[in-house]
């Protein structure tokens, strides 16, 4: 048939390679003998296989098996040092950069503090010069990779996470007016010149997306919506196992969704906020925290304050009154049962938008205000979405929640290499 690749014995063989790389990253180490029988292949032809791999670099020995009777067999698995990949994670205080080799395990972390705002004062000269976005990346990669014992020229690829996203018509930075330094048109332009690794780029929520559905909440979903709600509200949409960025990179943004309970936002852009942000945001649990007269830590920040609040709302709301179904608006609430209410009932409103036109598979709750809330939170949001769509998609806590960001764009620059790095078939057939 036209268009087909023959499955000429090269490519068949690197058909075999692959299958038998991805079975020792998820199974780990095994004998010659589980590989044939996994993959189907005969004892003969998996001994050629390991042969080649071993002689690539791409497996080692890593001991014998034990345990059953005759002699024990090697044990093979994927060699570590065969690649190496960075992650960046970019926030409004610290960029944080974590290096790991091709298995996934993560063999050094760096951080060091987002550039500030350059505030230089009229008729200033001179002094110290402030730290440019690009140098920062350039410090907290090199960093890493001298943690993990590697130098940064060993690294095959470097996915970096950023708020907002980059325009892919002119490489500029949009939708986070927030973060200082990073909005240079040449900032893309510095950071390859500076890096001997190709880059790549993302938006943090979609990273945080890809780290789902590599290891937690959405395997398996290749239609899913991850909401996003920490410092700011965003969301991942992921279609057909793609993630959808639009046109300007942009989808996603529902921080800046106009939605009911709010007034209507004009010119979101320069206001940096918008409907979804103001109703179900870090700045709406506290002043529902105020009215219900619900102590805070003054000392800390929006995002820390909220999170501790609906932290402490999620477990003293078991021992108020039984939480009746959001929007009933039952007097009998106590305080905190009346926050986690009002906090499920904003969210759910802004989700129904995103149910009505995208029908998901799943949604994923993420980040560190909706983690905080826990499973109340989660089964409150998931009562009030069933009464305002028709569509009832399940709704799942996110599982991914040590730095997800980084463990995303790792996750992210770990599949493209895995694809260049396993790719024998241009490898010579012993």
């Amino acid at each position: 048939m036209a268009g087909m690749t023959p499955g000429t014995p090269r490519v068949l063989r690197a058909m075999n390679d692959r299958a038998a790389l991805d079975l020792l990253l998820s199974e780990g180490p095994l004998s010659r003998g589980r590989i044939g029988k996994l993959t189907g292949l005969s004892k003969p032809t998996a001994s050629q296989l390991l042969a080649r791999l071993e002689a690539a670099g791409l497996v080692v020995v890593t001991g014998r098996s034990e345990g059953r009777p005759g002699p024990n067999a090697q044990l093979y698995a994927v060699n570590p040092r065969a690649a190496y990949v960075a992650g960046v994670d970019v926030t409004t205080t610290r960029v944080l950069a974590g290096v790991a080799d091709i298995t996934g395990r993560v063999a050094g972390v760096f951080e060091v503090p987002t550039p500030p705002r350059r505030t230089q004062r009229k008729g200033e000269g001179g002094g110290r010069p402030v730290r440019s976005a690009a140098d920062s990346v350039v410090q907290a990669v090199e960093g890493a990779a001298k943690a993990a014992g590697v130098h940064k020229s060993e690294l095959h690829r470097l996915v970096v996470g950023t708020p907002g996203a980059f325009d892919p018509s002119t490489g500029r930075l949009r939708y986070a007016s927030h973060l200082p330094g990073w909005h240079s048109p040449t900032l893309l332009e510095e950071l390859a010149a500076a890096l001997p690794m190709p880059l790549d780029y993302d938006n943090d929520v979609n990273l945080v997306a890809v780290a789902e559905q590599q290891s937690g909440s959405a395997r398996g979903h290749e239609d899913f919506v991850l909401l996003w709600n920490e410092q700011g509200i965003g969301a991942a949409l992921v279609i057909g196992g793609r993630l959808h960025r639009g046109r300007t990179g942009g989808a996603g943004e529902v921080g800046f969704l106009p939605v009911p309970g709010t007034p209507l936002v004009r010119d979101p852009v320069h206001v940096n906020s918008g409907g979804f942000q103001a109703l179900a945001g870090a700045g709406a649990v506290l002043r529902w925290a105020h009215e219900l007269g619900l102590p805070c830590d003054p000392d800390a920040s929006s995002h820390d304050r909220a999170a501790d609040l609906v932290s402490r709302a999620a477990v003293a709301a078991d021992g108020e009154s039984d939480v009746p179904r959001p929007g009933t608006g039952d007097g009998r609430l106590g305080p905190h049962s009346e926050l986690l209410r009002r906090f499920a009932s904003g969210t759910a409103v802004g989700l129904a938008a995103m149910v009505s036109v995208l029908d998901p598979q799943l949604i994923v709750l993420s980040g560190g205000l909706l983690n905080a809330g826990g499973e109340p939170l989660r089964a409150l949001i998931q009562a009030e979405l069933d009464e305002l769509t028709v569509p009832r998609p399940p709704l799942l806590l996110g599982t991914v929640t040590e730095h997800p960001v980084l463990h995303g764009a790792l996750q992210s620059a770990l599949l493209t290499t895995r694809d260049e790095v396993f790719d024998t078939t241009a490898a010579r057939a012993p």
